[in-house]
């Protein structure tokens, strides 16, 4: 029954992309945030089993005392409006064309480290008296996750291993370094939090969470990949071991929308080009949306599309050598 119900939810949701790949390709596909398909959303809320709390600590998890900035209180990162004045503009492309600078390489901070754990680290961010976002309801009131630091490192953890199928994809030397950006800054800020918002002031004890977390992020993307790379089961199996913390109670059907969810993903991301993903053209399906994949002539015209809007971009500083094919 499993296999059949993980099989069903994979032809609905796992070979989706979505809009925005790029704004071109908005007429291209068709966006579904209702019940024509089944989301991952609603495939967990239509489950009529008993929900079991599942008892993992002996007291109540630590919760945030404070909130810090999203990412950092840095102007170019904080500010979405922040721009540059045009003689640092022009004195920087000045450098990029003198030393005749990688810009595929030197993206690598500003996309993976900034903008990608951005989207990681949201995906299941909370703090207590907050509103939850979207994909925060899903992870905590949808299929009923516990709210602590280790849940919301988990999925953390799972955004972060999506987004590293698709960096492997990239010339070795871009893929080194989009992932180690992002990983450096997803422990990075785990550092941060810890101290500042959940009010650890052990450096000891913060260097002992980090380096059981790093073991966790290990076993997990191995696991992952095991998954991807044999069949729905055992990346099922997966999930339910790191996000589900191994919970036998844990409902299947939420086990299901997950795996669709992370399908998804895996899609959107497969038809994007090398190109559109190391400019950071990329954002995760909310899990209330699905979209319908694309035919053939579709993905010939969407390409067509984001090539249209790459061959205008000709400063130093756009330059790429990123395939737009692949």
């Amino acid at each position: 029954m499993l296999r059949a119900s993980i099989t069903k939810n994979r032809i609905l949701c796992g070979t989706s992309s979505t809009t925005r790949l790029s704004g071109t390709a908005l007429r291209h596909v068709r966006l579904y945030s209702n019940d024509d398909i089944s989301n991952p959303s609603s495939l967990a809320k239509s489950s009529n089993l008993p929900k079991i709390e599942q008892q993992l600590l002996k007291k109540p998890a630590r919760q945030p005392k404070k909130k810090s900035p999203f990412l950092s209180s840095h102007a170019i990162e904080n500010d979405p409006n922040y721009k540059m004045n045009s003689f640092l503009q022009s004195f920087g492309q000045s450098l990029i064309k003198i030393f005749n600078i990688d810009m595929d390489k030197s993206r690598a901070g500003p996309i993976a480290g900034s903008k990608y754990y951005g989207e990681c680290k949201k995906q299941a961010l909370y703090y207590p008296n907050e509103p939850l976002s979207e994909s925060a309801k899903f992870y905590y009131e949808t299929l009923n996750l516990p709210q602590s630091f280790s849940q919301w490192f988990q999925i953390t953890a799972l955004h972060y291993w999506i987004l590293s199928v698709r960096m492997r994809a990239l010339p070795f030397k871009y893929y080194r370094a989009y992932q180690q950006k992002l990983v450096d800054r997803f422990f990075r800020d785990m550092e941060l939090r810890m101290s500042e918002e959940m009010g650890i002031s052990s450096n000891r004890i913060i260097e002992g969470y980090l380096k059981e977390f790093n073991t966790q992020l290990l076993g997990s993307v191995l696991s992952y990949d095991e998954g991807l790379m044999t069949d729905d089961i055992t990346l099922a199996a997966a999930l339910w071991r790191n996000i589900f913390n191994g919970n036998p109670n844990a409902d299947m059907r939420h086990i299901e929308a997950l795996l669709g969810h992370v399908r998804q993903q895996l899609y959107v991301l497969n038809k994007m080009s090398d190109r559109q993903f190391g400019f950071g053209d990329f954002k995760f399906v909310e899990p209330n949306e699905v979209v319908k994949p694309l035919t053939k002539a579709q993905e010939v015209e969407l390409r067509a599309a984001v090539k249209r809007n790459y061959e205008n971009m000709d400063l130093p500083s756009q330059r790429s050598v990123l395939s737009l094919n692949e």
